[in-house]
C-alpha cells in the first residue's frame, strides 16, 4: 500500500450534502468556500462519506450505483456560466437536507442541461463528453441504462421485464433503443458531476488539502452493479439475495445490524481477476486522494445472515479474500493510499491482515473509557500509523457524548483533559491531535460544538439520517483561527501555511 501517513496532519469530516443552499448542498460557492476556510485553519485534509449516487433514502452507504457520482450535489450557478442552463433563483435553505426535493432539482438540472447540448449550445462540450463516455464505458453504460429503466418501470430491477432482468442482448438491445434519450442524459449527468468535482478537488489542491473518501464494502441490491453483474452475488433464480450482509451484536445495537446488501461470490470474484474491485479502486481514485475502506475487517471475514432473518443475530463468520484482493488491484493500479476502518469487532487475524497491507487503521476517542487500559481507542495506545478521530459519522457529536455518557466514562474523559462542558468537544479535539497518530480527523459538528440533534447517522435507525446541515456563517475567521492555533501547536500545521 501507498503511506498516506508520513507526515503529521489534520483535518476535518464532513459532507458536502451538508452545505447552505437550497435543499441539499452541492459542490458550489458553498464547498469553495469550505475549502478556504480549511486552508485558513491550517488543515490539509478534508473528509468526506461515499460520493456515490445515492437511492431515494440519500444514504450514501446504499447507493445505486458503486461508481456513479451523486448528481444531487450538481451546482446550478456553475451549469449557467457553462451556459448550459439559465441562472436559477435562489432556492433559499431548508435547516435539513431535503432529498425529495433535491431529487426533482437535480433532474430538472440535468433534464435542461442537456437539451442545450444536444441543442448545440456548448458544442466544445462533445468532444469532451464523447471520451468521458469511452473512458468510462465499463461502468457508465450499465448504469446510464439501469437509471433509465428504473425511471419507466418504477420498480427494482427484479421486477423489471424478466428479458431486460436477465440482460439478454436482444432485450438489451432494444431498450437501449427505446430509451437513447434518458440514457444519453444520465451518462450527460454522470459528466457533468466530474466535471464540478474535478474543479472543486483542483480548488483544494491548489489550497493545500488533500480530499479523504469513503469506499463502502457493500452495494445496494437495487443497485446497477448488481444488476449489470448478478454472477458476483449470492442470488436466487428470482435476482433475490440468498444471503446478505450485517454485523453480530455490537456497541450500536443488542440484536446486530442486518444491513441487507447482498453478499459478494468471492471465488467468482477471484476468478475474473477481481476486476470489478479492480475498477471501483480505480474509479474511486481518480476522484479522491486517499480513501477509507468501510468495514474492512470485512475483507478478512464477514458476517453473513440469511437473507430471510429480520435481524442479523443468526449470522455466521465467513472467510473474506484476505491480501489476494489487494494485491490483484496493486497489480493494475499500483500502490493504493488507503486508511482501513477497523472498528467493531477485530481479531488478531483483522490485525494482522491490515499490518501486511500497511494500512494505518482508526482509533475513535468515544471509544476510549472503560476499566481496559489496553484499550486501543486510548490515545497512550495509538501507534503513528493510524488515524485518530473524536468520533466518525456514525457517532453522536462530542458534545452529545459527553452529555450522556455515564460518570465512569466522564472520569476517563477528565483524565486526558481539564474542558468543561461548554468547552469538552476542544478538550477532545486537543487529546486527538495531540495523539501520536500521524493524522487527526474530527466531524464539523464538533468544530462547531454542536449537540446530539446533529449527528450524521444512528446505526441501526433506518430514519432521520443523513440530513445534517451546517449555517451559512458558521464557518467564522474566528473559528478558523482558533483551530490553526491548535494544528500549530499540535505540529500538525502544514509546512507551506
Amino acid at each position: 500500500m501507498k503511506s498516506v501517513t508520513e507526515r503529521r496532519r489534520s483535518g476535518v469530516l464532513v459532507h458536502p450534502t451538508s452545505f447552505p443552499g437550497g435543499p441539499i448542498g452541492t459542490l458550489g460557492d458553498e464547498a469553495f468556500g469550505f475549502v478556504d476556510w480549511l486552508k485558513e485553519a491550517g488543515q490539509g485534509l478534508w473528509q468526506l462519506l461515499p460520493l456515490v449516487a445515492v437511492n431515494e433514502g440519500g444514504s450514501p452507504y446504499s447507493g445505486i450505483s458503486a461508481m456513479a457520482g451523486n448528481t444531487l450535489l450538481l451546482d446550478a450557478k456553475r451549469l449557467a456560466d457553462d451556459g448550459l442552463v439559465d441562472a436559477d433563483e435562489d432556492a433559499g435553505d431548508t435547516e435539513r437536507v431535503d432529498f425529495a426535493a433535491a431529487w426533482l432539482r437535480a433532474d430538472d438540472l440535468i433534464r435542461r442541461a442537456h437539451e442545450a447540448f444536444r441543442a448545440g449550445r456548448v458544442p466544445a462540450l462533445r468532444k469532451e463528453f464523447a471520451a468521458y463516455q469511452k473512458k468510462n464505458a465499463y461502468w457508465l453504460d450499465d448504469y446510464a441504462l439501469f437509471r433509465a429503466l428504473r425511471a419507466a418501470q418504477g420498480s427494482p430491477w427484479t421486477r423489471w421485464e424478466p428479458a431486460v432482468r436477465a440482460r439478454k442482448p436482444s432485450a438489451l438491445t432494444k431498450a437501449r433503443r427505446e430509451h437513447a434519450d434518458e440514457v444519453e442524459r444520465h451518462a450527460f449527468g454522470q459528466f457533468l458531476f466530474d466535471r464540478q468535482w474535478s474543479a472543486l478537488r483542483s480548488h483544494a489542491h491548489a489550497a493545500g488539502v488533500a480530499i479523504v473518501g469513503d469506499i463502502p464494502i457493500f452495494v445496494s441490491h437495487d443497485s446497477a452493479d448488481v444488476w449489470a453483474h448478478p454472477e458476483l452475488f449470492s442470488l436466487d433464480e428470482a435476482g433475490e439475495p440468498t444471503v446478505v450482509s450485517g454485523v453480530p451484536p455490537d456497541y450500536f445495537s443488542e440484536t446486530g445490524q442486518r444491513w441487507g446488501n447482498p453478499l459478494y461470490r468471492w471465488d467468482v470474484m477471484e476468478r475474473n481477476g477481481f476486476r470489478w474491485w479492480t475498477e471501483r479502486f480505480r474509479r474511486t481514485l481518480e476522484m479522491v486522494d486517499l480513501a477509507r475502506i468501510d468495514h474492512f475487517r470485512g475483507f478478512e471475514s464477514y458476517w453473513e445472515v440469511p437473507g430471510e432473518e429480520e435481524t442479523a443475530l443468526n449470522g455466521e463468520w465467513k472467510p473474506g479474500p484476505g491480501s489476494r484482493l489487494f494485491a490483484a488491484v496493486v497489480k493494475e493500479l499500483g500502490p493504493l493510499p488507503l486508511i482501513a476502518e477497523d472498528l467493531g469487532i477485530i481479531t488478531p487475524e483483522v490485525d494482522a491482515l491490515r499490518e501486511e497491507l500497511g494500512m494505518p487503521g482508526m482509533r475513535v476517542l468515544q471509544f476510549a473509557f472503560g476499566d481496559d487500559d489496553e484499550n486501543p481507542h486510548l490515545p497512550a495506545n495509538y501507534e503513528p500509523n493510524t488515524v485518530a478521530y473524536t468520533g466518525t459519522h456514525d457517532n453522536d457529536t462530542s458534545l452529545g457524548w459527553y452529555r450522556a455518557a455515564s460518570e465512569e466514562h466522564r472520569a476517563g474523559l477528565r483524565r486526558l483533559t481539564d474542558a468543561q462542558e461548554r468547552a469538552v468537544h476542544w478538550g477532545m479535539m486537543e487529546v486527538v491531535f495531540r495523539s501520536p497518530a500521524a493524522l487527526a480527523v474530527v466531524p464539523l459538528q464538533d468544530v462547531l460544538g454542536l449537540g446530539s440533534e446533529h449527528r450524521m447517522n444512528t446505526p441501526g435507525t433506518p430514519e432521520g439520517n443523513w440530513g445534517w446541515r451546517f449555517r451559512a456563517g458558521d464557518l467564522t475567521p474566528a473559528l478558523a483561527e482558533r483551530l490553526n492555533k491548535l494544528t500549530h501547536a499540535t505540529g500538525r500545521l502544514h509546512a507551506e501555511q
